[in-house]
């Protein structure tokens, strides 16, 4: 048994983990929400309350290393990190990329560096997966110069998810890894679409920020730029209103009124046309993703769903594959239907290419890259 402790701290949450990663099985686990918006005072409180709830089980099963999810590594940080005070100081100053996400899990990690001192601490970054993308694929077509000042590229993110749903994908059409061309459709609240090229990301729909790409819960994806500067004019929004717009008032909650994509569902079932609207822009965005992701990879071996939606919506799944008949994605309808948590292929047998559901796990994932890089 090796135990390591995974710790989320987001915004106004800290969820944590303490996992084998010989084999995946939690030894404990717990969620504190609405830090700093209640009884939970701050993200030190919140990572005092985690130690008293572990007592026993950080006992029982002391950790040897400690991960720590971070959203933004920029391209400093391109693969898992022990974290020392230089580490600390970039991710602070990558906190203008990331101000939702970076300054939370700052705080996050110098609490558990402080309640726990004598274990190495390793921050895993969304963005280190997508590193792999060529200059043509990350470069946005702004004045060179200002972009290179500002640091202004597509970074990608869920990176953790998308290269441990890939490995997962590998093994579970014993295949090697490096055979395959993917296209990954992570679909949760945030949700981003990602095309694997031998177990190297080579295209990503989120961007700068979380914001660019597929439709989300509360997140528009793709709009036009100038209806920012429009309704800055016309409707004299200010950069926060327009912030909070496009980041929590927009996505699925925009178009019919719920954030939920369960509630999405079952209210186009009885007929609510906004929610009816929102489900057909939600998939057609991720078809729009498809096809270029497609040509990107000039062969296609599955499409793969994964994430709280993709695992668990068969509406969704066929709402976006029935459509793509003539790209050879067709859904076997039982399959697709059938509920489990388990790897399972959701396509008829022999269709090409594949159509998979392959659960995700980024806390594992976090953990064996811990555990992995502890020692570096």
């Amino acid at each position: 048994m090796i135990p390591v402790l995974v710790v989320n701290s987001g915004s106004s949450s800290l969820k944590f983990r303490l996992i084998d990663v010989t084999t995946g099985d939690d030894l404990a686990s717990g969620l504190i929400e609405r830090v700093g918006l209640g009884e939970v005072r701050d993200h030190r409180h919140a990572l005092e309350l985690m130690i008293l709830e572990l007592t026993s089980a950080l006992h029982d099963y002391p950790p040897v290393a400690v991960g720590h999810r971070v959203v933004h590594g920029g391209t400093r940080f391109t693969e898992p990190t022990v974290i020392d005070e230089r580490t600390l100081v970039g991710i602070a100053d990558l906190s203008t990329l990331a101000p939702l996400h970076n300054p939370a899990n700052l705080v996050g990690i110098e609490a558990a560096m402080d309640a726990l001192p004598d274990i190495p601490h390793v921050a895993v970054f969304d963005t280190a997966f997508h590193q792999t993308l060529a200059p043509e694929a990350y470069t946005y077509a702004l004045d060179a110069e200002l972009a290179h000042t500002y640091d202004i590229r597509r970074y990608g993110f869920h990176g953790t998810s998308h290269q441990f749903v890939a490995a997962r994908t590998a093994e579970f059409l014993a295949r090697p890894e490096t055979d395959l061309k993917l296209i990954i459709l992570h679909l949760g609240n945030g949700a981003s679409a990602c095309a694997v090229d031998g177990g190297i990301s080579i295209e990503t729909s989120m961007g700068l920020t979380p914001l660019e790409g597929l439709v989300m819960g509360t997140r528009s994806g793709d709009i036009d730029p100038a209806i920012l500067l429009h309704l800055n004019q016309v409707a004299h929004m200010s950069i926060d209103d327009l912030d909070r717009l496009v980041n929590r008032q927009s996505g699925l909650l925009g178009l019919s009124g719920k954030a939920d994509m369960r509630d999405v569902t079952e209210a186009a079932a009885n007929g609510d046309a906004r929610a009816e609207l929102a489900l057909s822009v939600f998939s057609h965005r991720i078809r729009h993703y498809i096809g270029g992701y497609l040509a990107a990879l000039g062969g296609l071996d599955a499409v793969v769903f994964t994430a709280g939606i993709g695992e668990n919506s068969a509406v969704v799944r066929e709402r976006v594959i029935s459509p793509l008949a003539h790209l050879g994605l067709r859904l076997d309808t039982q399959a697709n239907i059938e509920k489990s948590h388990q790897a399972r292929r959701i396509s008829p047998p022999g269709a090409t290419p594949d159509v998979l559901v392959i659960p995700t796990n980024e806390e594992f994932a976090i953990a064996q890259a811990a555990y992995a890089a502890r020692a570096t």
